[in-house]
């Protein structure tokens, strides 16, 4: 009993510590099963509605950075499936070659200082996540070529809110690769490696690391924390993630992740008193990166609806295409003959 007793107050102690940052809501997980089958999942929570439409994206697209004159310009490498938020920007999707890309929100990001006038070359954070699927096909060559720094990432209020635009980014490829990309006191940290499977919002990245080290001697049989702060969904998803069913079958394998990331939702209408970014789920995401298959559920619609990549036409050239959900339109199965043909959304800039 006492032995119980000890392990239960050290277990309190470090939820104590780990809550006393600001949580937010927001999850993520990369699932690393037989026969190279590579799963990643994610929620998208929010304190206001965040009306998702997807978008299909051919090769060959002429890009613009959206922050002036010294705009960083690009050329689509890749095709990509992307969800945007409010069609102004790109908190998530899948490229060609099955590299993904998640922003989820971090107070604690600070970025560079950008100057218009004095020449250097920027990015609006509402694209960061759309030029890494354009212009990268696996971690290792995003890591290396976003190490440089040859641009700065551009952040601003997101347009008729209160609310200035702090994201990290997770990135996760085929080969079950991993990074996770933040900005800390002006500079880039990135964390490289495919033990990073699950991250969350808050605490930066690192501290989400000594966490993790500290849960991993506590079985997850025996206690998991169940708030919906970060530090409790990142430690439930840490465990989940590898006690799922070790599968290549893509019935188990998807559905399994999907059950990890229902696990860590936030229920619909929740909020809590002195933590507003304790957020409400929105939206989920599944991407099965062997298969190059794109899951996305609207929490407020009964059914989940679905993309095959392998089924499209990314050819340069090609129209861009739009499957419009921010209205509650209801899809299930294969979606992808419901993709109209539209103009592409303008990234929110300076």
């Amino acid at each position: 009993m006492r032995i119980m007793m000890r392990t239960w107050i050290s277990v309190m102690a470090v939820a104590v510590v780990a809550f006393a940052v600001e949580a937010n809501a927001c999850t993520r997980v990369v699932y690393i099963g037989p026969d190279q089958t590579i799963v990643t999942g994610r929620t998208m929570d929010f304190s206001i509605d965040i009306p998702a439409n997807l978008w299909i994206f051919p090769r060959g697209m002429e890009r613009h950075g959206q922050v002036g004159p010294n705009s960083l310009r690009w050329v689509s490498r890749f095709g990509s499936i992307a969800a945007s938020s409010w069609d102004i920007a790109t908190p998530d999707g899948m490229n060609e070659k099955g590299l993904v890309a998640n922003m989820l929100w971090l107070v604690q990001s600070e970025y560079p200082t950008f100057d218009k006038e004095r020449g250097e070359t920027g990015l609006t954070i509402a694209a960061w996540a759309q030029y890494v699927l354009d212009n990268y096909a696996t971690v290792k060559e995003a890591v290396e070529s976003l190490r440089k720094e040859d641009f700065v990432v551009v952040t601003d209020f997101i347009p008729g809110t209160d609310k200035f635009t702090t994201v990290h980014l997770s990135i996760s490829d085929a080969s079950g690769d991993s990074a996770i990309l933040e900005y800390v006191e002006g500079k880039l940290v990135i964390h490289h490696d495919s033990s990073y499977q699950v991250m969350t919002n808050d605490p930066l990245f690192e501290e989400q690391l000594a966490i993790s080290s500290y849960w991993k001697s506590i079985p997850g049989t025996i206690f998991l924390p169940g708030s919906n702060r970060a530090s409790d969904r990142f430690v439930r998803a840490s465990y989940y993630i590898n006690a799922i069913p070790q599968t290549s079958d893509p019935l188990v394998s998807v559905a399994s992740v999907f059950s990890v990331i229902r696990n860590v939702s936030v229920p619909y209408g929740i909020s809590t008193e002195g933590q507003p970014h304790i957020s409400s789920t929105r939206w989920r995401v599944v991407a099965d990166q062997k298969r190059l298959v794109y899951y996305f559920e609207n929490v407020l619609t009964p059914n989940v609806l679905w993309v095959d990549l392998r089924q499209v036409n990314l050819s340069p050239g090609q129209p861009v295409r739009k499957l419009a959900l921010d209205a509650g339109q209801i899809y299930a199965g294969n979606a992808h003959e419901h993709f109209i043909e539209t103009e592409p959304f303008e990234f929110q800039g300076l």
